[in-house]
C-alpha cells in the first residue's frame, strides 16, 4: 500500500502464520517500528530540471503514470517502469518490464540489491537514491496480530497494521505474493474483520478453467447459452450478494473477460453469458496475484483501468526468506495443530538455525510440509538445499539469456517429472510435496508436456490444502 511521498525543492537539497493459527500464548500488543524512508534526487529528467523527492514506505514504485510514488516527466520511460522494495537487507529494485531497462552504474539489470546510495538510469533519466537512517526515520504503527494472524516479524507486523485500517472498509483489495506466502489466509482474515463477515465468501480461481467456463462461474449463464447449459446458472457476482467475491491468480483471467470484471466494479452490475439485461450487484473484490500486474500492463496482457479498480488498496506478502524470524513461530503452530507438544525436541536451536538460511522457495507451504514430515518420521529431515542448475559444459557461443532459459527449462522438466513419479501422477499430491500451488504445477506440466505415470498429461487429486 503506498503510504507516502513529497517533493521537495532542488535548492533544499501465515503468519506467524499466513497457513495456520499461532499459539494463543504469543503476546498481542501495538507498537511502534521505523518506517523506511528514501531521499530520491532526480538529476536528469528528459528536458526537464533537477528535483528531490522524499519517500517513507515499504514500496516505491516508478513510472510515468500519475498512481506512481515517484512520477517521471520522460518519454523513454514506461509508465510502470520499476519498483524498490524494503526487505531485511536493504532496498533492492525490480523492473516491471519496462520498455527502455534500468540500469545501476551502466548495467542492466531486472533485479538487483541497492546500497546506502544508487545511481538508476531510467530513460533518459538519472536518480541517486539515498537511504535515511536511524533517528530521521518516521515512526508507524505496528500490530502483532490481525485476527488470528500472528508475527514476530517487523515485516509482517507492518503488513498488520495495513490490514487493520484497511478491512473494515468496503474498499477493493489486491494481495500480492509468491506461492505459498498465505495471500488466501489474508483474504480469509480480511473478510472476517469487515462489514460483509456474515456475509458468502465466493473463491474462483482466475487461472483454473477455460475463458467459457469462467466466465460462467463469475457471471453465470442463461439456459441454452452455450452446449450443456441445460439451465440457468448463478455465477459468483450474484451468490456472493453481499458479501465478498475472491478471485484467485488475477494475472490468470483472459484478456476478453477484463472488460465484463471492469463492468463489474465500475457500473456493479453484470449479464449473464447469453442474456441482455444487466442485473445488479453488492459485492466486495479480493483478489491476489503471484506476478506483477504492472509488468502484465506494460506487456499488454492486463488492461491498465481494471488494474486500477482492482488495485484501490494493494498489499504485499512478504516471502518467508524476508522474515526468518517468524520461522520458530510458524514451526510452533504447526506442531500444535498436529497435536505435538514440545517443539524443541524435533526443533532444537541448532535446527532453527539451519532453517532460518534456507531460501524457502515455496514459502510457508513449503515449511509447513517439512514439519509435517518431520512429526511423521518423529526426526527432522535433512534442511533443504538449494539444488544446483548448472550444467558442466556451456557453450559460450550460445547468447546469455538463451543458455539460461535452456538450464531452467531442463531443470524444470526433470524436477516435475520427478515430482510426479513419487506421487504417482497425482498433482495435488505433488504440489505440497514440492511446496508450490497445485494451478503452478499444472502450467509447468502443461509447459513442458510432463506425462505421469498414469499416461495423463496432469493428475487429479484431493484439494490443495491452505
Amino acid at each position: 500500500m503506498q503510504q507516502g511521498r513529497r517533493d521537495e525543492d532542488a535548492s533544499a537539497g501465515e503468519s506467524p502464520t499466513l497457513a495456520t493459527r499461532s499459539s494463543a500464548t504469543l503476546p498481542v500488543a501495538s507498537s511502534s517500528q521505523g518506517v523506511p524512508r528514501l531521499v530520491i534526487d532526480v538529476e536528469r529528467e528528459s528536458v526537464h530540471g533537477s528535483r528531490r523527492v522524499a519517500f517513507q514506505g515499504d514500496t516505491c514504485r516508478i513510472g510515468t503514470h500519475s498512481s506512481n510514488d515517484l512520477v517521471l516527466r520522460d518519454d523513454s520511460v514506461s509508465r510502470f517502469h520499476c519498483r524498490l522494495t524494503h526487505g531485511p537487507e536493504g532496498w533492492s529494485l525490480r523492473d516491471s518490464g519496462s520498455r527502455n531497462g534500468t540500469r545501476i552504474d551502466g548495467v542492466r539489470v531486472r533485479d538487483a540489491d541497492l546500497g546506502i546510495d544508487a545511481t538508476l538510469a531510467l530513460g533518459d533519466s538519472t536518480l541517486r537514491i539515498r537511504t535515511v537512517r536511524g533517528e530521521d526515520e518516521i515512526a508507524s504503527p505496528a500490530i502483532r496480530s490481525f485476527g488470528s494472524l500472528r508475527a514476530k516479524s517487523v515485516a509482517m507486523r507492518r503488513l498488520f497494521g495495513v490490514l487493520d485500517r484497511v478491512a473494515p472498509s468496503d474498499i477493493n483489495v489486491l494481495i500480492e505474493g509468491e506461492p505459498g506466502t498465505g495471500k488466501e489466509r489474508v483474504a480469509t482474515e480480511i473478510v472476517a474483520q469487515s462489514a460483509r463477515r456474515n456475509g458468502p465468501l465466493l473463491i474462483v480461481d482466475c487461472g483454473g478453467l477455460s475463458t467459457e467456463l469462467l466466465a460462467s462461474e463469475l457471471f453465470g449463464h442463461a439456459r441454452g447459452a452455450f452446449d450443456g447449459a441445460e439451465k440457468d446458472r448463478l455465477g459468483a457476482f450474484e451468490l456472493a450478494a453481499f458479501g465478498t467475491v475472491f478471485l484467485d491468480e488475477i494475472a490468470e483471467l483472459p484478456l476478453e473477460l477484463q472488460p465484463n470484471l471492469l463492468r463489474a466494479i465500475e457500473a456493479k452490475e453484470i449479464e449473464r453469458i447469453g442474456e441482455r439485461h444487466p442485473r445488479r450487484i453488492d459485492v466486495r473484490i479480493i483478489a491476489t496475484t503471484h506476478r506483477n500486474l504492472e509488468r502484465e500492463v506494460n506487456a499488454g496482457r492486463f488492461r491498465e483501468d481494471l488494474y486500477f479498480r482492482l488495485a484501490s488498496t494493494s498489499v504485499r506478502i512478504p516471502p518467508l526468506r524476508e522474515r526468518a524470524s517468524d520461522i520458530p513461530f510458524l514451526i510452533r503452530s504447526f506442531l500444535t495443530a498436529l497435536g505435538v507438544g514440545d517443539p524443541r525436541e524435533l526443533f532444537p536451536a541448532s535446527v532453527l538455525a539451519d532453517l532460518a538460511t534456507h531460501e524457502w522457495a515455496g514459502n510457508v507451504r513449503e515449511l509447513r510440509n517439512y514439519v509435517e514430515r518431520a512429526v511423521a518420521l518423529r526426526a527432522p529431515p535433512p534442511v533443504p538445499r538449494r539444488p544446483t542448475l548448472a550444467p558442466d559444459v556451456f557453450d559460450a557461443q550460445v547468447p546469455f539469456k538463451r543458455a539460461k532459459d535452456a538450464v531452467v527449462d531442463a531443470f524444470e522438466r526433470k524436477y516435475v517429472t520427478a515430482l510426479l513419479d513419487a506421487a504417482n501422477g497425482n498433482v495435488s499430491k505433488a504440489a505440497r510435496s514440492g511446496g508450490m500451488d497445485r494451478m503452478y504445477l499444472h502450467r509447468l506440466i502443461q509447459k513442458h508436456g510432463v506425462r505421469t505415470p498414469l499416461g495423463e498429461s496432469s493428475g487429479e487429486g484431493d484439494d490443495e490444502g491452505g
